[in-house]
C-alpha cells in the first residue's frame, strides 16, 4: 500500500478553505479591527458561501485571538449541578493548550438539575407565545453579542477550522430565528377545529411535555447543542443540558447567553461530565423527553428504555450517516471533484452528513480520481488557529486508531490514491492527511459511518445498481448526486433512501444544511420518527396535542 503525496511536501501550500479564492496577503493592515470597522461590515459565513473574500473576517479573529487565549481559556469553571471534581480539558490543537478546568457532574447533581427544572417548568410550561417570542429574540441578540467567542471556542475545543468555526456560531442565530418564526407563523400550533354543534368551539392546543433531557455532540457542540435547547424551549419546554464530555467551555458559554437573554430561574440547567452522566439523565423519572445526537448505538438504547416505562415518552434523535454521492458520466466533473471534497473533508470528516463514499460511473471515474485527488492537495492541514487552515486534527485517539484500521482494511482490497498518512513532521499524532482509496467491492468501509477524513471511491456501470449498493445501508440521512441529465435526477431523487438529498453541489456533496432551507431529517438508523431539524415539523416533536371543546352558552 501506497499513498501518493504531493513533492511539495506532507502540507499543501495552497489556500483554499472555501476553495475558490485565495485571501488578500494585506488583509491584516488592511482590516485592523477597530472601532470604524463595524461588526455589520463582516462577510457573514454559512456552510456553502463559497468564492467570497473573508480577509475582514479573518482580521477581526486575528485581532481576537490573543485575548481570548488570555482571558477565556484556561480557567477553572463553577456550575451550580457540576460539585465533583475539576478536570482539565486539554484542546486536540496542542496538548500544552488547557481548555480550563471544569468540574464534573454528581448523581446528586443531576437529580438537583432535574427537581429544578421541574420547578422552573411549572410556570415557562405555561408562559404565553409571546414570552417564548421575546425571550428568543434576547437570546438571538445574545448570541450575536458572543458569536465570535462562541466560534473560537468551538475552534480551541474540536479543532475546527476558523470559518467552520464562525459558520457554525452564525448557524446558531439563524435557528433560534427560524424557530421563532415557526412558532409565531403557526401561532403555536393551536388550530380551530371544525364546529360539530351549535354554539360550541373546538381546538387542537399543543402543549409542552413539560422537561427535556437534551444531551449534545462533540462535533458541533454549539449548533446541535443550541438547535435541541431551543426547539425545547421555544416549544415551552424546560430543561438539563449535557453538552459532551470535552465542550464543557461551549455549554457553559451557551448557559451565560441564556442567563443574558432573561430566562426563568430554573428553566434551564447544565450538567457537565461523561457517558454515565448522560444515562443518569436520560433514565430519570423526572424527564418527560429526550432529545439526543450522536452514536446510533446511545440513541437506540435511550429509544428502547423509554419504550419499557409506563407510558412512552418521546426521543428526538440523530445518530448519524454514511451519505455516499454518485457521479454519472454526464456530471460536470470539476463541481463533483470540489463537492466531494469538501464534504469529505471538511471539519475532518467528523460530520454526520459527511460523504464518505462516492459511487463513479466507470466512464469517468480515472479522470474523477484526478481531480478528486488535485483538489485534496490543495488543502491545508495544519493549526485551526491559522487563516489558511482547512483541516485541523481528528478529535481524538480513537479516530486516529480508527484511521489507521481502515487504511489497513484496503491493503489487497483496493488502492490508496492520496493520503493514508499521519503528518508527522512535528504535528501531533492526532493530525492526518485527507485519504482518498479506491475499493473493488462494497464492504465495511463502504457501509459503516467512518467519522474520519476518508472517502472511498467505487465504480459504477448501472447508476441504477450504484443506488441499491449505497441504499443498502443501517443510515439514512445525506445524499448527493452529480449530472447534467434530468432523468438521471429524477431517477435519484426518486430512489435514493435519505431525508436530504443534493444535486450538483460544489459547496458539498451531501454537507452544507442550514436552518429554514435544509431540513436535517433522518430516515432508517439516523433517525426515530422521519421529521428532522432546521425544518417545519422539528418543533411539533416537543409539543403534545390536547383537543379543547367548550360549549359557549
Amino acid at each position: 500500500m501506497s499513498s501518493q503525496i504531493p513533492k511539495f511536501g506532507i502540507i499543501p501550500i495552497l489556500w483554499s478553505p472555501r476553495l475558490t479564492r485565495k485571501p488578500n496577503p494585506d488583509y491584516r493592515t488592511k482590516y485592523r479591527f477597530s472601532e470604524e470597522l463595524e461588526m455589520a461590515e463582516l462577510p457573514r459565513v454559512t456552510y456553502s458561501n463559497i468564492g467570497v473574500d473573508f480577509s475582514p473576517v479573518h482580521a477581526h479573529l486575528d485581532a481576537m485571538i490573543p485575548d481570548f487565549e488570555k482571558n477565556t481559556l484556561g480557567r477553572e469553571w463553577s456550575t451550580p449541578f457540576a460539585t465533583g471534581a475539576r478536570k482539565e480539558i486539554l484542546s486536540p490543537i496542542d496538548k500544552k493548550i488547557s481548555l480550563g478546568k471544569f468540574p464534573a457532574s454528581t448523581p446528586s447533581d443531576v437529580k438537583s438539575a432535574i427537581q429544578a427544572a421541574r420547578a422552573g417548568a411549572k410556570a415557562w410550561n405555561r408562559s404565553t407565545l409571546d414570552d417564548r417570542l421575546a425571550f428568543g429574540a434576547r437570546w438571538r441578540e445574545a448570541l450575536a453579542e458572543r458569536k465570535y467567542d462562541l466560534g473560537l471556542a468551538a475552534l480551541y475545543e474540536i479543532g475546527k477550522s476558523r470559518l467552520e468555526a464562525v459558520g457554525e456560531a452564525e448557524e446558531c442565530l439563524d435557528m433560534v430565528e427560524y424557530y421563532a418564526s415557526e412558532m409565531k407563523a403557526n401561532n403555536g400550533f393551536v388550530r380551530p377545529m371544525t364546529m360539530l354543534v351549535e354554539n360550541e368551539t373546538a381546538t387542537s392546543v399543543m402543549k409542552p411535555y413539560g422537561v427535556f433531557a437534551v444531551i449534545a455532540p462533540f462535533n458541533f457542540p454549539l449548533a446541535l447543542s443550541i438547535g435541541m435547547v431551543s426547539g425545547a424551549l421555544l416549544t415551552g419546554n424546560a430543561v438539563v443540558y449535557k453538552p459532551s464530555p470535552g465542550c464543557a467551555l461551549t455549554g457553559l458559554l451557551i448557559a451565560e447567553t441564556l442567563r443574558k437573554a432573561g430566562l426563568p430561574e430554573g428553566v434551564f440547567n447544565i450538567v457537565l461530565g461523561d457517558g454515565e452522566v448522560g444515562r443518569l439523565l436520560a433514565t430519570d423519572n423526572g424527564i418527560d423527553g429526550v432529545a439526543f445526537t450522536g452514536s446510533h448505538k446511545t440513541g437506540m438504547s435511550i429509544f428502547r428504555h423509554m419504550a419499557t416505562l409506563p407510558h412512552m415518552k418521546p426521543v428526538i434523535a440523530e445518530m448519524g450517516g454514511k451519505n455516499p454521492a454518485y457521479v454519472t458520466s454526464k456530471a460536470d466533473l470539476d463541481r463533483a471533484a470540489q463537492g466531494v471534497a469538501r464534504s469529505a473533508f471538511g471539519l475532518q470528516g467528523q460530520k454526520c452528513s459527511a460523504c464518505s463514499v462516492v459511487y463513479v460511473d466507470e466512464k469517468v471515474k480515472a479522470e474523477f480520481i484526478g481531480k478528486l485527488v488535485a483538489f485534496a492537495g490543495k488543502l491545508v492541514v495544519g493549526d485551526p488557529r491559522k487563516a489558511e487552515t482547512f483541516m485541523g486534527p481528528v478529535y481524538g485517539d480513537a479516530t486516529v486508531a480508527r484511521f489507521q484500521a481502515a487504511l489497513s482494511e484496503v491493503e489487497g482490497k483496493g488502492k490508496v490514491h492520496f493520503g493514508g498518512a499521519v503528518l508527522g513532521q512535528g504535528f501531533a499524532d492526532n493530525y492526518v492527511l485527507p485519504t482518498v482509496v479506491e475499493l473493488d467491492g462494497p464492504g465495511r468501509l463502504t457501509r459503516d459511518e467512518l467519522f474520519m477524513p476518508f472517502v472511498v471511491v467505487r465504480g459504477f456501470d448501472s447508476l441504477d445498481a450504484a443506488i441499491e449498493e449505497g441504499n443498502d445501508i443501517a443510515y439514512g440521512l445525506s445524499a448527493g448526486i452529480f449530472t447534467n441529465d434530468q432523468e438521471e435526477l429524477r431517477h435519484f431523487l426518486d430512489t435514493a433512501e435519505a431525508g436530504v438529498l443534493y444535486a450538483n453541489r460544489a459547496s458539498g456533496a451531501t454537507t452544507g444544511a442550514w436552518p429554514g432551507a435544509q431540513p436535517f431529517c433522518g430516515w432508517k438508523g439516523t433517525g426515530v420518527s422521519g421529521k428532522g431539524g432546521l425544518g417545519s415539523w422539528f418543533l411539533p416533536q416537543y409539543l403534545r396535542e390536547q383537543s379543547h371543546t367548550i360549549m359557549t352558552r
